[in-house]
């Protein structure tokens, strides 16, 4: 018995579900019934009583949380009384982050953490999506922030904000014409258009999107990629072209009236921002305490 499996014990039983106490706990759901079956062979004993709806304690389940959430809690003090210590080595969380999560969710969460937590030591590294994952997968970081999701071998996304996508163009009265049929956005195959560089969450998610509104993709007349959308917003608004961006980076633009902004028909509730982590390795206390104020800052359903 170990003080692992009293937390994956302890999460079970409060969450009432061996998927919510994986969330909570930044572990897998294998993990966490690894925990409980070890648990339960150890102590000879049955712990839960499962259906396909819910967990419950067992009789003797019961008996084992009254004990096991001392342990945790007692953890849990000893970690606040040396957790802080002078002698303590600090570690640096090291953080990946793609432009839009970087640049405009962030900041908010690294505020929070700060106030929380002052002792930390962060590191944060700001590059396209699919280098954020290649740094996830070769554990070279802690943590990953990204708008997309590539399907690589030990990655863990969690997703904490919803983010959708919108075409902007100049401030000009024909592009204010078009806003009188929302539902058309052929008229972008006629439009020079900036994208996002190569890699870009953005880049890719906006593709997805234009075909799912029956654009196809090869048919745009690309002038530029480029990788910073601040570049990106000021080129449009100078009448360069149009472009595809996160509605959050271009939210005060549009407020100003420096550019125009059209949703894509057909996109739905958006896109995910997530969080992302190597499962094959265990996240340190700073880490876990890191994403936890992420999910304080940002919370969203089914999280």
């Amino acid at each position: 018995m170990n003080l692992k499996q009293l937390e994956a014990f302890v999460e079970v039983s409060e969450s009432g579900s061996f998927s919510g106490a994986a969330k909570n706990l930044f572990l897998t759901q294998p993990t966490i019934s690894a925990h409980i079956a070890s648990l339960e062979k150890e102590l000879d004993v049955r712990l839960f009583v499962r259906n396909t709806k819910e967990v419950n304690l067992s009789d003797d389940g019961q008996l084992l949380y009254k004990y096991a959430r001392q342990m945790v809690d007692l953890e849990k003090q000893i970690e606040a009384s040396f957790g802080s210590g002078k002698n303590e080595e600090k570690r640096c969380i090291t953080i990946a982050a793609s432009t839009i999560p970087a640049q405009y969710l962030l900041p908010k969460v690294l505020a929070r953490f700060n106030e929380k937590y002052p002792d930390e030591q962060l590191k944060i590294m700001e590059m396209d999506s699919a280098k954020v994952i290649d740094q996830v997968v070769d554990h070279v970081v802690d943590i990953g922030f990204t708008g997309t999701v590539l399907e690589k071998k030990h990655c863990k996304y969690i997703p904490f904000y919803k983010d959708d996508l919108v075409i902007i163009t100049p401030c000009e009265e024909k592009y204010r014409i078009l806003q009188n049929t929302p539902q058309d956005i052929s008229w972008i195959t006629r439009e020079a258009l900036i994208m996002r560089e190569e890699g870009s969450g953005t880049r890719k998610e906006a593709r997805k999107q234009l075909k799912g509104a029956g654009i196809n993709p090869e048919s745009l007349q690309v002038v530029a990629s480029i990788e910073n959308p601040e570049t990106i917003k000021k080129s449009v608004s100078r009448g360069m072209g149009v472009s595809i961006l996160s509605r959050l980076a271009t939210e005060d633009e549009v407020k100003e009236g420096r550019v125009l902004a059209f949703a894509i028909p057909g996109a739905d509730d958006g896109r995910d921002i997530n969080a992302v982590y190597n499962k094959n390795y265990q996240l340190s206390l700073s880490a876990e305490r890191f994403l936890k104020v992420v999910k304080e800052v940002y919370p969203i359903e089914n999280q």
